[in-house]
C-alpha cells in the first residue's frame, strides 16, 4: 500500500470517528433536554391537586382559538365544581414514537358524590424545543367531554323527617308558606313604610337585604315567611307596590307554643358547625337542629341530600352521569306523646309559670311534656322582629327554658321517697311512732333558732300513714334522722340521684347536696320533707313513682315510641314490694280521707294516689322567696294495663289551685273504652 493511500485511509477513520463521537455526544444531550412524557403527565395533575392552574399552561398545547384564560377558567370551575381531590393516575401503558407518545392511563379521585374511577388515554408531543406537551382537549378532564359540552352538579335537597307524635299528628313538617319579597326597582318610600307597618319589621331588617351583592333592580328579594293560614295579610300586602309573594316548602311546627319544649327548631347552619360537619354532607344552606328533639334526632332527620355529576351536550342533553349519590328523605321519628292530651294540659297551664309531666306508670310512656311559659318555634323559621326576640329574651321566666329537663326544689312530694327507702333498708316501721306538740318541733338546743314546723294538728298517732295523709314535715324529719344520713343517701343513690336520666332527652341530675354528704342534722331532717339541698328533676321523679305501682320497679320513661316495646325498668327494686305498697295506699289515702292534703282531687269511681307539695325558695329562715306548688298523683286501676302519672308544678301557687286543675284533666282524660 503507498504511502499515498495510507493517509487518505487514515483520514477516513478520523473522520468516522469524529462523526460517532459528534452523533454519541447529540444524542446524549438530547436524551437529557427532553422530560419524560409519563413525568409530564404527573406533573399536570399534581398542578390540578394543589389547585395551580395557572402552571398547567406550560405543560399543554392548546386547540386552536383557545386562549389561556379559558383553559384555566375551564379546569378550574370543573375540577373545583366536583370537589376534586386526592387525584392519583395509574399509569396503564406507553408507548413511545418519534416525536410523540401515548399513555393509557387511570384517573381516581374524590369529589363531591364519592370517590370516582376511570381510563383515559393522554397524547404529549415533542414541540420544537424538544419538551413534551399534552395534546390538551376537554377529553384530558373526562373522555366523554366534548369542548361544547359541560360538567354539571345537581343537588336534591333531602326532605326532612315529621316529628309524630303517638297518633301520626305532625307536631314539626315541612309544609309550603309565603314568602313576601320586594322587587328593588319598583319600590317606592310609601311601599317601603307600608310594609314596615304591615310585617312589624325595622328598616334595617330590608336595608340588609337590599344591599346584598347579588341584588340588582329586578330581583325578587325576600325579607318575610308567612304561614298559609296568613292569606289576609297577603292579600294586603300584595296591594302594594313592589311587593311580590311565592311560596316555598319551609319547616313548619303545627302546635307552636304547645310543644315548643318537645320539637325545639331548626335553624340555618353556622360557620362553627360547618367546619364539623361539612363531611356529613352539610352546606352553608343547610339547616340544624338547634334544640329540643330537632337537635336529639337531627342525624335521623336530616336524611341524606342527593348529589348528581353528570356531562351534558350544547342542548342540555344527557350525554354521561360520572356519579351519583341518590337522595334519601330524612327519617320521620314518632312518639309516645299523645297531642291531644299535650293540648288539655297546656291550655289549663299555659297562664302559670311551671311545668307538668305525664307518664304510663305502667309502660314508660310520655304521654306529655309541658314548661310554661312557651314560646312559638314558628317565629324562628319565619323571622322574628326586634321587638318580638326583645320580649323572648328580656322576660325573667325564661320561656326558652324546657323546666321539664331542669332540677327544683321537690317540697313534699319528696316525703313518698323518704318513707320509701325507710321502710326498704328497715330503719323505719310502719308501727313506728313519733312525739311532738304543736305545729313545731326541733331536736334539742344543739339546733339553736332551727326548727321543723307542719301546718296541719291532726288526734291520731304520728305514723307513717298519717304523715302522708297530712304531709306532717315533723313525723318526716323525725323519720329521716332515724333513718340515718348513710343509708339516706344510699336509698337515693340507689333510685339514680345523682345521675342523669336519658329518655331521649337527657335530664338534669337530682341532687341530695351541693356535695357528697349531707352536711347536718337540721339539713338531713329538712331533706327528708322535701327541703334542705334536695333538687329532683320532674322526668326522674315521676320514674320513682311509678315504683309505687310497679311493686318497687321503676319505670324506664321513654319518648320515641316502639309499638312493639316491652315495658323496661330504670331500676329493679328500687323499694321493697312491701315498702311500695305501703307507700301506694298512704298516698291513695291521702286522697280518699277526707281530712287528706289532696282530697279535693277525689273523683267517684277512680281510684287516685296523690301527694302535695310546697317547696319554699328563699335564701334566710325570715326572708321571703318564691315557692313552688307541686302534685305528684297517679291513678289506680289493677284491670287495665294503662295507668297515668302526673308530676305537675306551678311557680307561687298554693296545691289547692293545682289541684283544681288537676282534677279537670283527669276528669276530661280517663276515659277507658
Amino acid at each position: 500500500m503507498t504511502k499515498k493511500l495510507l493517509i487518505i485511509l487514515l483520514i477516513l477513520i478520523v473522520i468516522l470517528i469524529t462523526e460517532s463521537v459528534a452523533v454519541f455526544y447529540i444524542m446524549d444531550k438530547y436524551e437529557k433536554m427532553v422530560e419524560d412524557p409519563v413525568q409530564i403527565l404527573n406533573k399536570y395533575f399534581s398542578f390540578i391537586e394543589n389547585g395551580r392552574y395557572e402552571k398547567l399552561c406550560s405543560l399543554v398545547e392548546l386547540p386552536e382559538n383557545y386562549t389561556q384564560e379559558e383553559f384555566i377558567a375551564r379546569n378550574k370551575n370543573i375540577y373545583e365544581g366536583i370537589q376534586a381531590k386526592n387525584i392519583e393516575i395509574t399509569i396503564l401503558n406507553v408507548e413511545d414514537e418519534w416525536d410523540r407518545t401515548k399513555i393509557k392511563y387511570k384517573t381516581s379521585m374524590d369529589t363531591s358524590c364519592g370517590r370516582i374511577e376511570f381510563k383515559n388515554i393522554a397524547v404529549l408531543n415533542l414541540d420544537k424545543e424538544n419538551h413534551y406537551k399534552i395534546a390538551w382537549s376537554s377529553n384530558v378532564i373526562f373522555p366523554e367531554l366534548e369542548e361544547n359540552y359541560k360538567v354539571r352538579v345537581l343537588n336534591t335537597e333531602a326532605n326532612r323527617g315529621s316529628i309524630l307524635d303517638r297518633h301520626g299528628a305532625q307536631l314539626a313538617t315541612q309544609r309550603r308558606v309565603y314568602r313576601v319579597g320586594v322587587v328593588p326597582g319598583k319600590l317606592t318610600e310609601d311601599s317601603l313604610q307600608q310594609i314596615i307597618t304591615i310585617l312589624n319589621i325595622p328598616i334595617e331588617t330590608i336595608t340588609k337585604e337590599l344591599t346584598k351583592e347579588w341584588v340588582n333592580k329586578e330581583s325578587f328579594v325576600p325579607i318575610k315567611k308567612l304561614s298559609l293560614e296568613e292569606n289576609g295579610l297577603k292579600e294586603q300586602l300584595l296591594q302594594i307596590p313592589g311587593v311580590m309573594i311565592d311560596s316555598e316548602f319551609e319547616r313548619v311546627y303545627p302546635y307552636g307554643e304547645i310543644t315548643a319544649h318537645i320539637t325545639g327548631y331548626v335553624q340555618n347552619i353556622s360557620s362553627e358547625e360547618l367546619q364539623t360537619l361539612q363531611e356529613k354532607g352539610y352546606t352553608a344552606n343547610s339547616l340544624i337542629g338547634k334544640d329540643g328533639l330537632e337537635r336529639v334526632y337531627e342525624e335521623r332527620l336530616k336524611g341524606i341530600d342527593g348529589k348528581k355529576i353528570y356531562i351534558e351536550n350544547s342542548e342540555g342533553r344527557l350525554i354521561k352521569t360520572i356519579a351519583e349519590i341518590p337522595v334519601q328523605d330524612g327519617e320521620d321519628i314518632k312518639l309516645t306523646i299523645d297531642i291531644d292530651l299535650q293540648q288539655r294540659i297546656y291550655e289549663q297551664w299555659k297562664n302559670d309559670e311551671g311545668l307538668f309531666v305525664a307518664m304510663n306508670s305502667k309502660t314508660g310512656e310520655i304521654l306529655a311534656l309541658i314548661s310554661v311559659p312557651s314560646y312559638d318555634v314558628n317565629k324562628f323559621i319565619q323571622g322574628m322582629t326586634v321587638d318580638e326576640w326583645s320580649t323572648i329574651s328580656n322576660d325573667t321566666r325564661d320561656p326558652m327554658y324546657a323546666r321539664f329537663l331542669g332540677k327544683l326544689c321537690p317540697g313534699s312530694t319528696m316525703k313518698p321517697l323518704t318513707g320509701a327507702i325507710g321502710l326498704t333498708s328497715g330503719k323505719l316501721k310502719t308501727k313506728d311512732v313519733f312525739y311532738y306538740y304543736g305545729l313545731s318541733w326541733r331536736k334539742d338546743s344543739s339546733w339553736k333558732e332551727n326548727s321543723i314546723t307542719t301546718l296541719t294538728r291532726y288526734s291520731g298517732p304520728k305514723n307513717l300513714r298519717n304523715g302522708l295523709i297530712y304531709s306532717d314535715n315533723i313525723y318526716f324529719a323525725q323519720a329521716t334522722l332515724q333513718i340515718g344520713e348513710e343509708t339516706f343517701r344510699e336509698g337515693l343513690d340507689k333510685i339514680l340521684f345523682n345521675q342523669s336520666i336519658d329518655v331521649g332527652f337527657k335530664t338534669a341530675k337530682s341532687q341530695y347536696s351541693n356535695t357528697d354528704t349531707i352536711q347536718g342534722e337540721v339539713t338531713l331532717a329538712n331533706s327528708g320533707y322535701g327541703q334542705g339541698e334536695m333538687l329532683v328533676n320532674p322526668i326522674h321523679m315521676a320514674s320513682i313513682y311509678s315504683a309505687f305501682v310497679n311493686d318497687g320497679h321503676m319505670i324506664k320513661p321513654y319518648i320515641e315510641y316502639n309499638e312493639n316495646r316491652d315495658a323496661e325498668y330504670l331500676v329493679i327494686s328500687a323499694f321493697s314490694k312491701e315498702a311500695a305498697n305501703e307507700i301506694k295506699e298512704g298516698l291513695i289515702q291521702a286522697v280518699e280521707n277526707r281530712y287528706g292534703t289532696g282530697h279535693d282531687v277525689k273523683i267517684q269511681g277512680v281510684t287516685i294516689a296523690g301527694k302535695t307539695g310546697t317547696a319554699e325558695l328563699k335564701e334566710t329562715k325570715t326572708s321571703k322567696g318564691d315557692t313552688l306548688g307541686w302534685f305528684n298523683c297517679f291513678i289506680i286501676d289493677e284491670n287495665v294495663d294503662n295507668s297515668l302519672l302526673f308530676i305537675s308544678m306551678a311557680k307561687n301557687q298554693r296545691p289547692p289551685y293545682i289541684k283544681a286543675k288537676i282534677k279537670q284533666i283527669i276528669q276530661e282524660t280517663y276515659i277507658w273504652n
